[in-house]
């Protein structure tokens, strides 16, 4: 066998190590998300239809130890593993994506160009500013309406019982302000104090597991 072939062969054994490192990753990583988005959390001032969850960790996590694409794959997963138990006809699950991969996406990329300690606090506090501005717009022109239209839930309604929990909400605008805007940013600092904090002791794994499977598309 030619030296060409052995190094074809070895580049190709080499590639099947890395992909399978990131699926079994991946797979591992949305299990915990999937655990985690059963244990939700009801917070004060905050309607009753929005409960805070640590989902958002593990795909935090995946973000940094693998990419943003991979933390995407995961919040994808996590939330097609909990269509068959929605109770909002996928219009919540469709949010959560969404809002998910703004907050993973962005902490992810400023990561993947500075892979620091400081870095890390950096992209998480980016990625939480990012997730309260562009929620806004998201639920603005998509959750609500969708809401509405789909399971007859005005927004009348939905704002009197927001009223009920924080009488800070009086109108639409109130409504995202007083109740979204808090919300997420309450949900990224939390998230991303947690990875913050655990940083730390998983790091030595999360800079191995990416530089393994990075060496080939980020060399």
């Amino acid at each position: 066998m030619s030296e060409t072939h052995l190094t074809v062969k070895t580049d190709s054994n080499a590639a099947r190590k890395i992909m399978i490192r990131r699926i079994a990753a991946t797979a591992i990583l949305t299990a915990m998300a999937v655990l985690l988005m059963y244990l939700e959390i009801p917070l004060p001032f905050m309607p009753v239809f929005l409960k805070f969850d640590f989902a958002e960790l593990p795909a935090l996590i995946g973000a940094f130890a693998l990419g943003p694409a991979w933390a995407v794959v995961i919040e994808l997963l996590k939330n097609l593993i909990h269509l068959p138990v929605t109770q909002t006809m996928g219009i919540g699950e469709l949010s959560n994506f969404v809002t998910g991969v703004i907050y993973v996406v962005t902490a992810g990329l400023i990561y993947k160009k500075i892979r620091t300690r400081k870095g890390a606090a950096i992209s998480m506090a980016a990625s939480t500013v990012a997730l309260a501005v562009i929620a806004v717009p998201v639920n603005a022109f998509i959750t609500l309406p969708l809401y509405g239209s789909a399971m007859g839930f005005p927004l009348e309604a939905i704002i009197g019982m927001s009223a009920q929990a924080n009488p800070l909400v009086k109108d639409r605008l109130s409504l995202l302000l007083a109740v979204f805007v808090p919300f997420n940013l309450f949900k990224g600092i939390v998230v991303g104090l947690i990875t913050f904090f655990v940083y730390k002791p998983i790091s030595k794994l999360i800079n191995k597991t990416y530089d393994k499977t990075h060496q080939k598309t980020d060399a």
